[in-house]
């Protein structure tokens, strides 16, 4: 087979593709949700066990969706359809990829609502709005924010103007440029957040929380499984876009490893970097998505250098949201691009304004449709839009996107094709394939049924 190349182009190497990939897997999540589900679900053995659910359902998925994508060289509709074709299956595999762009262009219509957040309270922080401010005080701006939706729209709309811009220069111009700056000033900013908490004197107390091993449950387990496949933005066709712009020359098996890795190091270090402060402070570490918005202002407000580590835990939180909005909207921009014939920037400007006009419905859910609810039989019942978008991308479509990429890869790929591509150690190739048939469909599955209340 003659190798195609993407008419998108390619990353320049390695490095790139692999802060590219970790910036899309690096998000929210990891800032707050990682570091407070494992102090509240075992600690120390939490951690190990959500490592070896990275290596056996995270990495071989990761690994399968990459491969893919480079083997298709298109986004992931197309991709899909022409693997299927070449392997001689039905051509509906491309619902696959239909399934994986409207999950990720769902995902970002609210997730720029919640980085909207993140920005205003950068200036809110640089402001000294939190300086002395009481818990009620702060939960009060919050409240004042939330239920405004002309400062929501504008926050929304910034945050999805960004995004474009990066998106419509395309993969080197655009794409490849921001990964290089952002990455890197985010890692910088997380250390320096960091160092300031080894200096509020209870650090130890904060690794105590994250590391001390203590009783794992079997719900426990379960979460460490559904965070592990979430966590690396896999099933969203975010990776496996990004996988069609990898060169040849570049090792699958050693660059999702970096990505795991990475992603994994940045929640751990969030964790180090974040407790210290809440615990210094007497807060409550179990403050679930409040924690960023509730509770470590109240910290900021009071510490001194507060303003100054306030603003730069907002900006680690926008550049986090940032670089894993860029992976949400390029599979659909790239699909208009291919299959419209339209000009990268026209694509770029129409998604965002479409995932813009989405968003609204996310944006009222907060204020003027806090009271519309809707219902989906043995699914759900009375959730507003925002957390109906969540539930049905987060529960349903990427879960059953992570198990039929694992299907497709490890059952209907012909081996010829997949060792052509991992091009790793014969070993190694084995493992992968045991995993990626076996092991991960599995897990995949109980993560779906425990997602929708079935276990």
């Amino acid at each position: 087979m003659s190798e195609r190349q993407s008419i998108h182009g390619q990353w320049s190497n390695r490095l790139v593709f692999i802060l590219a990939a970790t910036g899309s897997a690096v998000g929210l999540g990891n800032i707050w949700k990682f570091p407070y589900i494992a102090g509240e679900n075992g600690g120390g053995t939490f951690v190990l066990v959500y490592l070896v659910c990275i290596a056996l359902i995270g990495i071989p998925i990761m690994m399968a969706e990459i491969m893919l994508g480079r083997r298709g060289k298109q986004s992931p509709i197309n991709t899909m359809a022409t693997l299927a074709s070449e392997e001689g299956k039905s051509n509906g595999w491309a619902a696959l990829g239909w399934m994986g762009v409207v999950a990720g262009f769902l995902i970002l219509s609210y997730y720029s609502v919640i980085a909207g957040w993140a920005m205003s309270y950068v200036f809110r922080t640089g402001s000294g709005m939190f300086t002395g401010a009481t818990a009620d005080g702060v939960s009060s701006i919050f409240s004042d924010l939330v239920s405004d939706p002309e400062k929501l729209i504008a926050w929304h709309t910034i945050f999805m103007v960004l995004t474009m811009v990066v998106v419509s220069r395309g993969v080197k111009a655009g794409l490849e440029k921001a990964v290089t700056f952002l990455m890197p000033l985010l890692f910088a900013l997380l250390l320096l957040v960091l160092g300031y908490s080894m200096t509020t004197g209870y650090f130890s107390q904060g690794l105590e929380f994250l590391f001390t091993p203590g009783e794992i449950t079997g719900k426990a387990i379960l979460i460490a499984m559904g965070h592990a496949f979430f966590t690396l933005s896999l099933g969203m066709g975010a990776i496996m876009v990004y996988g069609s712009y990898l060169p040849k020359t570049t090792s699958i098996t050693q660059a999702s490893l970096w990505v795991a890795f990475a992603d994994t190091a940045v929640a751990l270090i969030a964790g180090m970097a974040i407790f210290p402060i809440v615990f210094a402070n007497g807060l409550e570490p179990g403050a679930g998505p409040g924690l960023i918005f509730k509770t470590l202002p109240i910290a900021f407000g009071h510490m001194e250098g507060g303003i100054l580590i306030g603003v730069m835990f907002f900006l680690l939180v926008v550049f986090a949201a940032w670089t894993s909005a860029i992976s949400l909207i390029e599979p659909a921009v790239a699909y208009m691009v291919e299959n419209k014939g339209y000009k990268r920037v026209y694509s770029s400007v129409l998604i965002g304004i479409v995932t813009w006009f989405v968003g609204l419905g996310s944006v009222f859910s907060f204020n003027i449709w806090a009271d519309k609810t809707w219902s989906i039989p043995f699914l759900f019942e009375d959730k507003n839009f925002f957390d109906t978008l969540d539930y049905l991308t987060a529960n349903i479509m990427l879960p059953l996107g992570g198990l039929f990429i694992a299907i497709f890869a490890g059952w209907l790929m012909r081996k010829q094709a997949s060792t052509e591509e991992l091009n790793t150690l014969p070993v190694i190739y084995k493992v992968w394939l045991f995993l990626v048939k076996f092991v991960t469909p599995v897990a995949v599955i109980i993560v779906f049924l425990k997602a929708v209340s079935v276990i």
